[in-house]
């Protein structure tokens, strides 16, 4: 079997496919890239058993269809280090001997048979079906990935959830100290459903998937997704069970908002929070008529810091705690210049929200106070 390619293309299929390969896999056979002929197209497949993904090329030339498994640093080692050009494979489906030719030189090594990398079974029961924008479905994840969680004994909570209503489609994530909660109004069903989807397919899909990448279909049960896009198809397993009633969580009656500027914010939470305590990275909030006064100390290092900053504020005098690194991240997953908190009482959960809404969408974010000792 013979076939032609451009040595970029499949360089950059194939780096985009290694991020699934794990460096633990029960199968030996699954440290490597399965490869498909068939139609003038190579199918190319990477596994670490619970997630699987397949992309497409076009080749220049092929004589005729295969398959064969190669061990993927062998194939990523060789083809990194090539500048644009076509590449030739020529493989012995009865001896696995694989020879890639370039321009001035070749590889040589020994292929795996195809018959031992294990196959995805089709979801066929109850299934449901959403098609998302990948521009829409990129943006919403890197706004909630921060916010998942890392909790063997709450695994519903190390996930996006994903809740689709007759109104719209809920991107959620929460590791219980923060929540943002991201309502798209394209797209909805008079059914609803909802799953919830682990981080590791979520970051493939982040990196995988352009802004102007089409529609991309998902098609899910309680236990699997397969989510159709432009280059391919990702096919994962799902975190089963119940996510948290999060519209619960978010208070909706803090009339204390301030207005202020989004970098002037996190220039200022970054200049005092490394004088924080390091166990609690708790950063005050004293707000005023028009001012908001941001301090921090470390009583065990005699340290301190304190900052003034402009704001519009009219709401009462108050004092809220917040933990510096977790507000950072909330700041920094919004794009817009100005953001509006909301706040009760210092007891009460926080909430972000950008001073622009996102066309079509509601973006929330929320962060739990700490307690202050005066």
């Amino acid at each position: 079997m013979r076939f032609t390619l451009s040595s970029t293309a499949l360089n950059a299929k194939l780096q985009t496919l290694s991020k699934v390969i794990s460096n633990k896999n029960s199968l030996p056979i699954l440290e490597s890239f399965l490869f498909e002929v068939s139609n003038g197209q190579v199918f190319i497949t990477s596994s670490d058993s619970e997630n699987v993904m397949k992309t497409a090329l076009s080749l220049d030339e092929f004589d005729s269809d295969g398959a064969f498994a190669v061990p993927c640093r062998t194939i990523l080692d060789a083809m990194k280090e090539l500048p644009e050009q076509p590449v030739t494979f020529e493989v012995n489906l009865q001896t696995y001997e694989v020879i890639v030719g370039y321009q001035g030189g070749e590889y040589r090594f020994t292929a795996q048979n195809a018959e031992e990398y294990p196959r995805t079974e089709q979801q066929t029961n109850d299934l449901n079906v959403v098609t998302v924008d990948a521009s829409v479905l990129v943006d919403n994840i890197n706004r909630t990935m921060f916010a998942t969680d890392n909790n063997e004994i709450r695994p519903v909570m190390n996930g996006i959830y994903f809740d689709l209503t007759p109104d719209y489609l809920a991107f959620v994530a929460s590791d219980g100290h923060k929540l943002v909660r991201c309502r798209y109004y394209g797209i909805k069903s008079e059914t609803p459903a909802s799953f919830i989807l682990p981080k590791k397919p979520a970051t493939l899909l982040k990196n995988g998937l352009g802004r102007d990448g089409g529609d991309v279909v998902i098609k899910f049960n309680k236990q699997a997704a397969e989510i159709h896009f432009a280059d391919g198809v990702l096919t994962c397993r799902l975190i089963e069970g119940v996510f948290p009633n999060y519209n619960a969580a978010i208070p909706t009656d803090n009339p204390n908002q301030i207005h202020i500027d989004r970098k002037a914010l996190i220039s200022a939470i970054r200049r005092v929070l490394p004088f924080a305590s390091m166990s609690s990275q708790l950063v005050r909030f004293r707000l005023s008529a028009g001012m908001l006064e941001l301090s921090s100390e470390d009583i065990d290092f005699a340290t301190s810091a304190k900052e003034q900053l402009i704001c519009d504020y009219g709401g009462q005098s108050m004092q809220i705690g917040f933990r510096g690194d977790f507000l950072l991240e909330i700041l920094n997953a919004m794009e817009t210049e100005d953001v509006t908190v909301e706040l009760g009482d210092p007891s009460r959960a926080g909430v972000v929200l950008p001073g622009t809404q996102p066309e079509n969408t509601d973006v929330l974010m929320l962060i739990m106070p700490l307690l202050l000792n005066d």
